[in-house]
């Protein structure tokens, strides 16, 4: 099993944080804090999915709750970089279809800049 590793990086645009290991029931919790900790209230928050290996249906209810609480303070929830099991997971659901998913960091950020956006809040 991979640790979960979240970090937040250097962002123009709102806030960007690196998502990495195993999502699952034993840490989403600490993804959730932590999200809650550094998100900004009306500004985007980008999820760099990147180096997510693994997501159970606990993750993904933890995603779905950071979107509900990011667009209720006027912001937009992005992912980017969603890797093979974690996309797996949230196209069987249908949760693909109702999120902003980017190919990677730089095309959220374009999409950002352009106002390309799936869903606005």
């Amino acid at each position: 099993m991979s640790p979960l590793a979240v970090h937040r990086r250097p962002s123009t645009f709102g806030v960007l944080i690196a998502v990495s290991g195993e999502l699952d029931a034993t840490n989403a919790d600490h993804l959730e804090s932590f999200v809650g900790r550094e998100r900004m209230p009306g500004r985007p928050l980008i999820l760099d999915l990147d180096g997510l290996t693994f997501m159970d249906s606990t993750g993904l209810h933890v995603l779905l709750r950071v979107d509900a609480d990011v667009r209720q303070e006027g912001g937009t929830l992005h992912l980017a970089a969603v890797q093979d099991l974690p996309a797996r997971m949230l196209q069987l659901t249908g949760v693909w279809d109702v999120l902003d998913i980017h190919a990677d960091v730089h095309e959220a950020a374009m999409a950002l800049a352009t106002g390309r956006l799936r869903r606005l809040s």
